[in-house]
């Protein structure tokens, strides 16, 4: 059995560790190539992308394009219940936050490039942080 294979068994959670960060750097890299290149601008408007507040408002709008296995790696990466919840975001944006975040490190793990490109496309259209 290949790495890729093993995905599958690994748990929501694992998944939205891995896809927070790949998450953030797709986000910091599509920055960049807008031509932002101060890093405090860089990160405040990062900021309007990776906080759990802006993931959350985004999964509803996302999940007419997913696929059905998308949605159920989705579903099982808000359903999962970490050791604690960030007092940054309620509850229900947190597991939402990380439903998204479980999916970014599942489509990574298996190395679906071109999916991730094509949900970054989507999220950059869907939500355009504040200037």
């Amino acid at each position: 059995m290949n790495y890729r294979e093993q995905v599958d068994s690994l748990s929501p959670l694992v998944l939205a560790y891995v896809g927070d960060a790949v998450y953030e750097l797709l986000v910091r890299t599509r920055l960049l190539y807008q031509g932002l290149s101060r890093v405090e601008r860089l990160h405040r408007k990062a900021l309007t992308y990776v906080q759990a507040t802006s993931q959350a408002r985004l999964v509803p709008q996302l999940e007419s394009y997913l696929t059905v296995e998308e949605k159920d790696i989705l579903r099982r990466g808000r359903n999962a219940r970490p050791g604690h919840l960030p007092r940054s975001a309620a509850p229900s944006e947190y597991h939402l936050s990380t439903g998204l975040e479980s999916l970014f490190g599942y489509l990574y793990l298996k190395g679906r490039w071109a999916r991730l490109e094509e949900l970054m496309d989507l999220i950059f259209s869907l939500q355009s942080g504040p200037e």
